[in-house]
């Protein structure tokens, strides 16, 4: 079972989205903000995130950085789900090396579909790399590269 890492601080949402996650057949992982959200990934390492922006103590893009610059966390899927809708922070978020931006409100099945394409993004790049220190390096290069094409 997929471990999702769901980074909300409005309580009524992030509730109601791990129970959608829950039913689709994913574990959650939730926190209120992004520097309890950071410190759940270091302790138990999520399978993707789904962050907002938005957020008390440390926001979304803050999360962002500190995954990518943390060799355990750095190849981790990572999706925006937030209210903000302007072009260019979304465009922000990307540039930071988000895997996807979804906007609030959303429909479960758009984000679902973007979980789903992301693992399976994620899975089928990771199987074409060996193990090793060289391996794990080309695939982190090569991922940051595919987040850069879109």
């Amino acid at each position: 079972m997929k471990t999702i890492l769901l980074i909300e601080d409005h309580e009524l949402l992030r509730l109601n989205t791990a129970e959608m996650l829950g039913l689709a057949g994913y574990a959650v992982q939730a926190a209120a903000d992004g520097q309890a959200g950071l410190n759940l990934a270091q302790t138990h390492p999520p399978d993707l995130v789904v962050c907002d922006i938005m957020m008390p103590l440390l926001d979304g893009y803050g999360v962002l950085a500190c995954f990518r610059q943390t060799p355990r966390l750095a190849g981790v899927p990572f999706l925006f789900l937030t209210a903000k809708i302007d072009r260019a922070d979304q465009r922000h978020g990307m540039a930071l090396g988000a895997d996807d931006y979804l906007t609030k409100p959303f429909q479960e099945a758009e984000l679902l579909s973007a979980i789903s394409g992301r693992l399976h993004r994620f899975r089928d790049l990771q199987s074409d790399y060996d193990l090793s220190g060289d391996g794990l390096h080309e695939f982190l290069t090569d991922a940051r590269a595919v987040g850069q094409l879109e």
